[in-house]
């Protein structure tokens, strides 16, 4: 296994999977499914992820006795916050996009949508 960056100066990576990947990660993708599903816009999830980025590096500290105010490691684990919450907010949004607004929009891949070709209805012929 390769040593941990000195961005983790304690935890081992059972201890970053766990507590950032799994419960931090968890929590970033059911933030952002939460976000789409109301329908707000992208630029809500930054703020939430400070605030989950804060837990996260807390619950590094009080289960596994990490240092509490490590900058690095708090940068490190909010980026992958962002990273998933905004993973989540472009899979939900596709779905609404497609599901919604069927007559408009199919599903182009996982996190994308496009508008539906449009069958041209041929002009009705005009009795003279």
């Amino acid at each position: 296994m390769p040593d941990i960056p000195d961005i983790y100066e304690t935890e081992t990576w059972t201890q970053i999977v766990i507590l950032t990947g799994l419960l931090g990660g968890g929590c970033a993708w059911q933030t952002g499914r939460a976000i789409a599903l109301t329908w707000r816009p992208w630029w809500h999830i930054p703020a939430s992820m400070l605030l989950l980025g804060l837990a996260v590096r807390f619950f590094h500290f009080a289960l596994m006795d990490s240092p509490l105010w490590a900058g690095a490691a708090f940068v490190t684990d909010t980026l992958f916050l962002l990273i998933v919450a905004n993973l989540s907010w472009r899979y939900t949004r596709a779905g609404q996009m497609s599901q919604q607004y069927f007559w408009l929009y199919e599903r182009r891949g996982p996190l994308n949508w496009r508008a539906r070709n449009q069958v041209a209805v041929p002009e009705r012929a005009e009795n003279a």
